[in-house]
């Protein structure tokens, strides 16, 4: 009779469907990805390379419609996020992206190796166009003027 209970067990012992799934590849996909992701990231933030000064200044909070970035990079090159623009079309420009609201948010980024005329002669001409929030840029960490 034990012989043939063996019998029978080895005929179930048949290879069966498995109903289970390896996981370990997709979490090495995931693991990739996240890596990949992390990596770029801070990549697609900047648009034009300016280097801003420091300041204790916090943070702005941003309203619903996001800021216009303004940026004036070392050479004194104008762009409006990341189109090129001379001194002239910036107001024709700025007036078409806010379409006439002067309470729309401009965000001022300067090089700090600009002089201080070139960076007064532009918040000028936005002041004079009657746009009066505008913020300048800059990075947080300095303490203060150094003597």
């Amino acid at each position: 009779m034990a012989f043939k209970m063996a019998g029978k067990s080895r005929k179930s012992r048949r290879r069966s469907v498995s109903a289970e799934i390896n996981v370990t590849p997709l979490v090495d996909v995931m693991l990739v990805l996240l890596v990949i992701f992390m990596a770029t990231a801070p990549m697609l933030s900047a648009g034009v390379p300016v280097d801003i000064p420091e300041s204790e200044a916090g943070a702005i909070h941003e309203d619903d419609q996001g800021p216009i970035e303004v940026s004036l990079t070392g050479t004194g090159q104008i762009y409006v996020g990341e189109t090129p623009v001379t001194r002239e079309r910036l107001i024709e420009l700025l007036g078409a992206l806010t379409q006439g609201n002067a309470e729309r948010r401009i965000f001022l980024r300067a090089d700090k190796k600009l002089d201080y005329g070139s960076v007064m002669s532009t918040l000028g001409a936005l002041n004079s166009a009657g746009y009066g929030k505008i913020a300048l840029i800059t990075q947080q960490g300095v303490t203060g003027p150094s003597q």
